[in-house]
């Protein structure tokens, strides 16, 4: 290994920098920067020396051009293992850069600003650094870049260890995340400008979009043994999302295990109140609201036992001694809350396979706040592979209130029944189409999900509530789109049900009607549709 002796440190973001560079000084590094770094290093006596000096070529043009010079770029990209580079290099006066130290104009954070104009936005594309760092990364085997300054610390420890050098190892994987980062930026840059207009307005939809996910852990396969899977997260993750969670116990999550614990998460923290959701195969199978953890549980396990088994749980509460107790009788896969007591956590520890997650609820989630969906953990848009394509829409966070529904039959709600159609509804939102959810008293009493039929998932609603001993008399019912035709009415009806929510809108919508009043139903419309495809 070969030390440094050189560095070029030029960065927007002063972090940890005069650390690293006095750091760099002690072990003889001779340190070359621009413009308000090198006078920062002046501020600080850090010798230092001016790029400008050292090429022989002015800062010009609003420092738009500062180290797009061969003295700089030859020293970073010439190859010290080829003699005919070392030749060029010496004949041409260009000394060795064995080090660079960039971090790029900020871009994204400027785009971020409510008020960033195209101007703004323009001026903070940094062209001198990523050529820099496109540069040494390439050069890696000869030149260490660093471009992040949480690099810094374990960087400065090899050196230090290794008398002012740094393994190939270490510098291969630095060239990886500067190339990372460069693509990252790059891709920041064609995002904003493909959604502009030359008006400034926005677009919804860029006309090139250019997804940046990391990789969080490979996992043992996917959804069957014969797929090879792995978990990403967005590379700016929403707060109290799922990639968020801190697993405190258990098994590696499998790749099942993260969808459906992803569904159970979203379902849970939509509530305001306190509540529990049960999901198995990405459905959640019982959910309910209570007075505290244990009961919204209870409620919850009662709509599905059997399909509660081996299932997924969420809390949007803590979880207490007495909740972790009743949990863990049954046989689940997958635990998430915002908080345990350490008595609960005592307790599942005897259960040492099941995995354990806790999520810290986001701003504004189940706080009955209004908060952005960033905010709130939540996508602010969906994808779906096709076949060498991608599907993209909005997410759907539509949330409802009173206000927005109309009753539409002669018979009223009373405000119960109201109540119960709303947490209803919202069930519906996140249970696969064709949904039918019925309810009562602040839990789900049958779910039927994921049929091409509305009648077929209406009988199968009405059987998962059977097989539970549940009563569906005087129960309220969702539907997730409209009913076509009445025969979905009737099914409900016969099973019990007193109200119904649904968006409305069908060509029959008036037959539709007509059967809800023959059957003595209330009937409320809320004008959207909540398909989950």
């Amino acid at each position: 290994m070969t030390a440094i002796k050189r560095a070029l440190i030029s960065v927007s973001d002063k972090t940890g920098i005069i650390e690293l560079a006095s750091a760099l000084v002690k072990l003889n590094v001779e340190i070359l920067s621009t413009g308000g770094t090198a006078k920062l290093f002046r501020d600080n006596n850090i010798p230092v020396i001016e790029v400008s000096d050292y090429t022989g070529f002015p800062e010009m043009l609003d420092g738009r051009v500062k180290t797009l010079h061969p003295k700089v770029h030859g020293g970073l990209l010439g190859r010290r293992d080829l003699p005919e580079h070392v030749a060029a290099m010496q004949a041409q006066g260009i000394p060795n850069i064995d080090l660079l130290v960039v971090n790029l104009y900020p871009f994204e954070a400027t785009i971020a600003k409510a008020n960033c104009t195209l101007e703004d936005a323009i001026e903070n594309i940094d062209i001198g650094g990523p050529a820099m760092v496109r540069s040494a990364a390439k050069n890696w085997k000869d030149v260490a870049v660093l471009t992040d300054a949480n690099q810094y610390e374990t960087f400065l420890t090899e050196l230090q260890t290794n008398n002012g050098a740094v393994s190939g190892d270490t510098k291969f994987k630095l060239s990886v995340a500067a190339f990372n980062r460069i693509s990252n930026y790059d891709g920041a840059i064609s995002d904003y400008l493909s959604s502009l207009n030359i008006d400034g307005s926005r677009n919804a939809f860029p006309d090139q979009t250019n997804g940046r996910f990391v990789k969080m852990q490979d996992l043992r396969y996917g959804e069957n043994p014969h797929q090879q899977a792995a978990f990403y997260r967005d590379l700016y993750p929403a707060p109290g999302s799922l990639v968020t969670a801190e697993q405190l116990q258990g098994k590696e999550l499998s790749y099942n295990n993260i969808a459906d614990a992803d569904a159970a998460w979203e379902t849970v923290k939509s509530f305001s109140s306190i509540a529990c959701v049960i999901v198995k195969h990405a459905n959640p199978c019982g959910v309910a609201l209570g007075k505290d953890a244990l009961e919204a549980y209870s409620k919850a396990f009662k709509t599905d036992p059997t399909s509660a088994f081996g299932g997924i749980i969420a809390f949007n509460t803590v979880v207490d001694k007495a909740t972790a107790e009743a949990v863990s009788k049954q046989f689940v896969e997958v635990l998430i809350a915002p908080e345990y007591t350490a008595d609960a956590l005592a307790i599942f520890t005897a259960k040492a396979n099941v995995r354990v997650l806790k999520i810290a609820l986001p701003q504004g989630s189940a706080l009955g706040l209004k908060a952005s969906a960033w905010q709130q953990g939540r996508n602010s848009h969906d994808t779906k592979r096709v076949g060498s394509g991608l599907l993209i829409q909005t997410a759907d966070n539509h949330e409802i209130s009173p206000s927005d529904l109309t009753i539409v039959s002669k018979k009223q709600p009373t405000p119960q029944q109201m109540a119960d159609m709303l947490f209803a509804w919202n069930v519906a939102k996140y249970v696969k189409s064709n949904a039918i959810v019925f309810c009562g008293d602040g839990m789900t009493l049958g779910v039927g999900a994921g049929q091409m039929s509305r009648v077929d998932s209406t009988k199968i609603a009405a059987i998962k509530a059977q097989n539970a001993g549940l009563s569906l008399k005087n129960s309220v019912v969702a539907s997730d789109a409209f009913f076509p035709f009445r025969d979905g009415i009737d099914v409900l009806a016969d099973a019990g049900a007193a109200c119904v929510i649904q968006p409305g809108g069908s060509m029959r919508d008036d037959e539709v009607i007509a059967a809800a009043d023959a059957h003595g139903l209330v009937m409320v419309t809320t004008g959207i549709r909540h398909f989950r495809h």
